[in-house]
């Protein structure tokens, strides 16, 4: 049973290399924006991981640290539950 369950991901990887590269392409970017993004938070933490959420979703952060997010209108207006905004 195991051999055939590492056959098929040996299989799918083979036949899926360029879903892997976008997938992992899309990561490093928001990694690498929320990280600037969130560089002078006082609660980096909270702020990679709400960052991350939305640029996952959005596909865009801001340019800056603060403010800016009208280059973002996706990011912009993400609410939670409390309709306060949801992206750092």
């Amino acid at each position: 049973m195991k051999l055939i369950l590492a056959t098929l991901f040996l299989v799918t990887l083979v036949l899926n290399p360029s879903f892997i590269q976008t997938t992992m392409a899309g990561s490093s970017f928001c990694d690498s924006k929320c990280k600037q993004r969130c560089s002078k938070a006082g609660l980096a933490d909270r702020c990679l991981k709400y960052c991350g959420i939305c640029c996952e979703q959005c596909k865009c952060v801001p340019s800056g640290t603060y403010g800016n997010k009208h280059e973002c209108p996706c990011y912009r207006d993400k609410k939670n539950s409390k309709g306060k905004p949801k992206c750092p």
